[in-house]
């Protein structure tokens, strides 16, 4: 399948439909954040965690998902977005996505909701906010909403470092 090109320039041909994109969207902090619908696998009611030792605080811990052993990611502690004194929900969401060769959890407040935009709604993030730390930039754009609001995209098979994705639990072992 081929990789459509964020930053490609629309089609002026009225004949030509504009290309679409698909977004899981969900709220982290009191922000809209999305992923392309083809990274998810599924979504459903967070399972049991089990804690590991030795893990990032943001790893919430291991979760049994349909048979599979996945680690559970709080991408709202990860990026610190937690607003002062919000709790986690005693009921969350877990956005289960894959990347080359692992499954992730996100940790969400709220059921995702889909949402289909205009490819050339999406424009690249600006370099000032990608984490300056990270070697591979895991926000793929910024999506303008035509109601003024925002969604910032990420790029789910870059969101951990090659050191984060070795420490994720079960994952030195394989």
């Amino acid at each position: 399948m081929a990789e459509i090109e964020v930053n490609a320039a629309p089609k002026a041909d009225r004949n030509t439909p504009e290309a679409m994109v698909q977004l899981i969207v969900f709220r982290l902090g009191d922000e809209d954040y999305g992923i392309r619908i083809e990274q998810v696998k599924e979504v459903t009611v967070t399972p049991e965690v089990a804690r590991m030792p030795k893990t990032p605080p943001f790893i919430k811990g291991i979760a049994n998902l349909r048979g599979d052993i996945i680690a559970i990611l709080d991408l709202e502690e990860r990026f610190r977005l937690r607003p002062m004194g919000r709790p986690i929900p005693e009921r969350s969401y877990t956005v289960a996505v894959e990347a080359a060769d692992y499954t992730l959890g996100l940790m969400v407040r709220e059921v995702p909701r889909p949402f289909t935009m205009p490819l050339s709604q999406i424009e690249p993030a600006p370099e000032f906010v990608q984490d300056s730390n990270a070697r591979d930039k895991y926000l793929e754009g910024i999506a303008k909403l035509p109601e003024g609001g925002i969604i910032i995209v990420l790029d789910m098979r870059k969101l951990l470092s090659p050191a984060e994705v070795m420490r994720l639990p079960g994952k030195a072992a394989s």
